[in-house]
């Protein structure tokens, strides 16, 4: 038996899938399962553009000491 993920692009569809299952051809596991949203997209536009600014510099200088370290 197969498992697949679907997501549905059209509100009739779900009629025809619930169709499908009242059939016993499928099986409908969970419905309106929602997916964790990725940081870059939950934190987008957070932080001041001039702060954020300032953070890229900081890190560029810290890698560019780093990568330039005596051993």
């Amino acid at each position: 038996m197969d498992t697949l993920l679907i997501q549905v692009t059209n509100q009739k569809a779900i009629g025809l899938l619930h169709e499908l299952e009242e059939l016993h051809l499928i099986k409908v596991l969970k419905e309106n399962v929602s997916f964790p949203q990725k940081l870059s997209e939950k934190y987008a536009g957070k932080l001041p553009s001039d702060i954020a600014e300032e953070l890229q510099n900081y890190v560029t200088q810290s890698r560019n000491e780093w990568n330039n370290r005596s051993i």
